[in-house]
C-alpha cells in the first residue's frame, strides 16, 4: 500500500539549510519510559493477548503516542495494519487419534488443531526420514533415494548433535517445507532424547492442546506456508514402536546413533499403513500491526527503510497460572521493547536533524502465537511504491533490572549490520558481545525473522551478559518469563532502561545514516539461503 500523501509539517523545519547537523546526545528519559511501561502492563490490558479488547488498548496507547510525535501513518488514512487472527481449537466432542496398522493411539500422540480443514481423516503410507532436513547449501538431503509422494513423512526432532545451532535451527523449522518439497501430505515427529529432556512428554502434549492462530489470507483460508502437509503430530512410547513394527529398528536404536556428534540416521519404507483423525473449530478474532513512519531526509535514500519493531502482545489471562494472580502482564516481555522503541521515535523527532533513510516504527500483534504479526507485515509490505526495506532492528524483552555493560546483536556476524551496531554502541560507551546462547539458537525465534525469511538482514537487540547480566537473565528466564510475575513489580533499573534506548537510537540512525545499506555477507548461510541473488559484503 502506498503511504498517504500528507506534508510532513512538523518536520519541515528541520529540512532547511543551517540547522545544526549533530546533537549531543537524544532527548530520552527514564520517567518516560516507566509511565509506558506502566501502562502497558498495567491489569487493565489483562495481559494484551492479540484479538482481545486489552491488546487493543494497547494498540490504540501507541497509535496516540505516534501521533504525538508527529509521525506519518504508514498505511491510508490510519496508524493500523489489520491483521485477521484464525484461532483454531480441537473439538472437545472428539479425541484426535493415529491409527497405525490398524491399532488406534490416543496417549502416546499429540496431534493439535488444524484451521483449513475442520474434520479430518488423513490416511497414507509412511517413510522414516532420519532428521527430515534438506540443504543444498549444507549437501544435506535425507529424502535422497526416498519416493514420499503422498505419503507421511516420519521425522526425529531437531538437527544433528554438532551442527551449528542458528543453521541447525533454521533447518529444523523448515522441516514442513522439505516434506512438501519431497510429495509428502504429513509430518509425524518423533521427540529426540533431548528434545524430551527439555521438555517432558506430558508438556509436548499440553502444547498441542492450546489453539492454534494463524492470519487469514484474502481468500479467508488462514495461512499456512505448507498448504499441502494436511496433518502433522508427535509420537512416542508405543506408538513410536508401532511405526516401526517389521522394520527391524527400534526408537531406542534410532534416538542413541542421533545422540552421537554429526550422525544423522538414515531413512526407509515403514510398513504401516497409518491414519490422523481430528476435528477443529476456528473463531476469527481482528487484531493490527501498529505503524508509523519517519520520512528520511536524503532524496537519493529517503526510499530505503530501516524498521525498527518489537512485539505488542503478550499472553493475556491463564485460569491455569498458579496462586490468586492470573494475568500475564509482560513487563519485561515486551512492554519494555515497545516502551524503547517509543524512546527512540521521540528523540529522532526532537533530535532537530531527519535521518537520511526513512524509519519505519512498528508494534506488531502475535509474537506469541508464532511471529505472526511480523509475518503479516513482512509479507504485506507498506512502503510505497518504489520502497524497500534494507534492515531491521527488533527489540524483544532487553532484561533491565541491571546496568548493563554490553548488548548482544543476535545475527550481527550474519551481515554489515554487525559493524554498524558496534560501531553505535561503542559510541554510547557500550560494547557489543557474541551470542552467549548459541545452543538456542534465538535468531530464528523471533520477529525479525520473518524479514530474514524475506531476505532482509536483521538483528534482534538484547542487553548483554557481561557484569551482572548473566544472573540477571538467567534469574528473569527461571522465575518471570512467560509468568504472572512479569509486572512493574519487578526491580528495574530505570536508568538502564533510558541508557538501552540511547542505544537503540544511536543504532537506528547509524543505519539511517549510512551511504551503503546492509548487505548479507558472502557465504553467509542465511545470506545464501533467503537473498542469494542480493548484492554481498566480503566479512573482514
Amino acid at each position: 500500500m502506498r503511504l498517504r500523501s500528507l506534508a510532513f509539517a512538523p518536520f519541515l523545519a528541520l529540512a532547511t539549510p543551517g540547522v545544526a547537523m549533530a546533537e549531543a546526545s537524544p532527548a530520552i528519559s527514564s520517567e518516560a519510559i516507566r509511565a509506558d511501561i506502566g501502562f502497558l502492563a498495567d491489569d487493565l490490558l489483562e495481559g494484551r493477548d492479540a484479538g482481545t479488547r486489552g491488546y487493543d488498548i494497547a494498540a490504540r496507547y501507541v497509535a496516540a503516542r505516534f501521533e504525538t510525535l508527529g509521525l506519518q501513518q504508514a498505511v491510508p488514512d490510519s496508524w493500523y495494519q489489520p491483521v485477521t487472527l484464525a484461532v483454531a481449537r480441537l473439538d472437545r466432542a472428539s479425541v484426535p487419534s493415529l491409527t497405525i496398522g490398524g491399532k488406534r493411539f490416543t496417549d502416546d500422540v499429540a496431534i493439535g488443531a488444524f484451521g483449513r480443514e475442520l474434520q479430518q481423516s488423513v490416511e497414507a503410507q509412511a517413510v522414516f526420514v532420519g532428521y527430515g532436513l534438506k540443504s543444498d547449501r549444507e549437501k544435506i538431503d535425507d529424502y535422497a533415494g526416498l519416493n514420499l509422494k503422498g505419503k507421511f513423512a516420519v521425522a526425529l526432532s531437531g538437527s544433528p548433535v554438532g551442527m551449528p545451532s542458528e543453521i541447525g535451527a533454521h533447518l529444523a523449522s523448515e522441516k514442513s517445507l522439505a516434506a512438501q518439497q519431497a510429495g509428502a501430505i504429513g509430518l509425524i515427529t518423533i521427540p529426540s532424547t533431548g528434545l524430551l529432556a527439555r521438555t517432558p512428554w506430558e508438556k509436548l502434549r499440553e502444547r498441542a492442546q492450546t489453539p492454534t492462530v494463524s492470519w487469514l489470507e484474502k481468500d479467508g483460508q488462514p495461512y499456512v506456508r505448507t498448504p499441502a502437509i494436511r496433518a502433522t503430530g508427535y509420537v512416542t512410547g508405543t506408538a513410536a514402536d508401532a511405526l516401526l513394527a517389521g522394520s527391524g529398528k527400534s526408537i531406542a536404536a534410532i534416538r542413541a546413533q542421533a545422540e552421537k556428534k554429526g550422525v544423522r540416521p538414515k531413512g526407509f519404507a515403514l510398513k504401516p499403513t497409518i491414519r490422523i483423525d481430528r476435528a477443529s473449530t476456528v473463531e476469527t478474532a481482528p487484531s493490527r500491526n501498529v505503524l508509523a513512519v519517519l520520512p528520511g531526509s536524503d532524496p537519493a535514500l529517503s526510499h530505503e527503510y530501516v524498521l525498527l519493531m518489537a512485539h505488542l502482545d503478550h499472553l493475556g489471562i491463564k485460569e491455569s497460572a498458579k496462586g490468586p494472580d492470573k494475568i500475564y502482564n509482560g513487563a519485561m516481555d515486551n512492554a519494555s521493547g515497545v516502551a524503547t522503541m517509543l524512546a527512540v521515535a521521540k528523540a529522532f523527532a526532537e533530535s532537530g536533524r531527519r535521518p537520511k533513510r526513512s524509519i519505519l516504527f512498528a508494534a506488531v500483534t502475535a509474537e506469541e502465537d508464532g511471529l505472526l504479526g511480523s509475518q503479516y507485515l513482512a509479507r504485506n509490505p507498506v512502503m510505497p511504491a518504489g520502497g524497500k526495506l534494507v534492515g531491521v532492528v527488533n527489540l524483544d524483552m532487553p532484561i533491565l533490572t541491571y546496568d548493563f555493560q554490553d548488548v548482544v546483536a543476535f545475527g550481527a556476524e550474519h551481515s554489515t549490520l554487525g559493524p554498524i551496531v558496534e560501531k553505535a554502541a561503542r559510541a554510547e560507551g557500550v560494547s557489543l558481545s557474541p551470542d552467549p546462547l548459541p545452543s538456542e539458537g534465538l535468531f530464528t525465534r523471533s520477529d525479525h525473522y520473518r524479514f530474514v525469511q524475506e531476505g532482509v538482514p536483521a538483528v534482534f537487540l538484547m542487553t548483554g551478559f557481561a557484569g551482572p547480566g548473566k544472573e540477571a537473565f538467567e534469574h528473569f528466564l527461571k522465575t518471570d518469563y512467560h509468568q504472572p510475575s512479569d509486572q512493574m513489580s519487578l526491580p528495574f533499573h530505570w536508568e538502564a532502561a533510558a541508557k538501552f534506548a540511547k542505544v537503540n537510537y544511536a543504532i537506528a540512525r547509524e543505519i539511517a545514516d549510512e551511504p551503503q545499506a546492509p548487505l548479507w555477507y558472502k557465504d553467509d548461510f542465511f545470506g545464501d539461503a533467503f537473498a542469494p541473488d542480493a548484492p554481498k559484503a566480503v566479512k573482514p
